[in-house]
């Protein structure tokens, strides 16, 4: 049991023996590291992003997503998978680490994965492809969250971030499906995406073992009538629903055996 709040709470179940999604071991590093650290790391890995089509027939897609409360010392994590056609929940798993990597854009992997790697342990089964909540090449150093996860657990990836991080666009036509290339210092780095007519466009970036205009198409399959793909308005819900479980407002009654924030 947790005997500080800098511990993470016990998960609500042990990865099974031969099951879980793990990183590929050479790949694999330390999070806490200071920034310097951090940025040799992502100019290392970055070099293992694949940026064509190395992936099969997409039939399962994860969703992922990261929660924390102000003043918790813990992160959340949510993996939700769907089936591409259907778009039924097939499997939803939870994960947690300490929140020891401040926040700080262009970094977040390192903030974020420790968690997603927690729930991901827990999958059956791995997925055909992971959506991110947040950018892939479309970042600084052309290795942003999604990247990062996918050169880790060496599975396709996609970036589809709300906001632009780097570059710039030319806005898209109004209808679905319209996109315009996003470029820095004349290099594309992903596509300002149209998903629903007349709302703003979300931005697509390659993560690994996709390329863009497969991006692209996957994004537009899994936003059906809504501006974000479903994998990542599920994954939303879904860790919220849990960091509020575990975690109630302050003053509120807590678990037995949590030791929150």
């Amino acid at each position: 049991m947790p005997s500080s709040a800098s511990e993470r709470p016990p998960s609500r179940e042990a990865p099974r023996p031969g099951a879980g999604v793990l990183p590929v071991p050479e790949r694999s590093h330390p999070f806490r590291v200071g920034f310097p650290e951090a940025r040799r790391i992502q100019e290392r890995l970055r070099g293992l992003v694949v940026v064509d089509d190395a992936l099969g027939p997409v039939r399962t897609v994860a969703g992922v997503d990261v929660s924390h409360r102000r003043g918790s010392a813990v992160l959340h994590a949510a993996v939700v998978v769907l089936d591409l056609r259907t778009g039924e929940r097939l499997e939803v798993a939870h994960g947690c680490a300490p929140a020891d990597f401040p926040y700080v854009p262009g970094y977040l992997s390192f903030r974020e994965i420790p968690a997603l790697l927690d729930a991901f342990a827990r999958l059956s089964a791995a997925p055909d492809l992971i959506v991110c909540d947040g950018h892939g090449r479309a970042h600084p150093r052309r290795f942003g969250l999604a990247c990062h996860l996918g050169v880790l657990l060496d599975l396709p990836a996609v970036g589809c971030a709300k906001s632009l991080l780097i570059g710039s666009y030319q806005e898209p036509g109004a209808r679905r499906g319209c996109h315009r290339r996003i470029l820095d210092g004349g290099e594309v780095i992903g596509e300002a995406v149209r998903t629903r007519d007349g709302v703003a466009p979300v931005f697509v970036s390659v993560g690994h073992r996709v390329r863009l205009e497969t991006a692209r198409r996957l994004v537009l399959r899994l936003a059906r009538g809504t501006r974000l793909p479903e994998t990542t308005r599920q994954a939303h819900r879904e860790v919220n629903r849990l960091r509020r479980e575990l975690e109630p407002p302050r003053g509120r009654f807590a678990p037995a055996g949590f030791a929150g924030g």
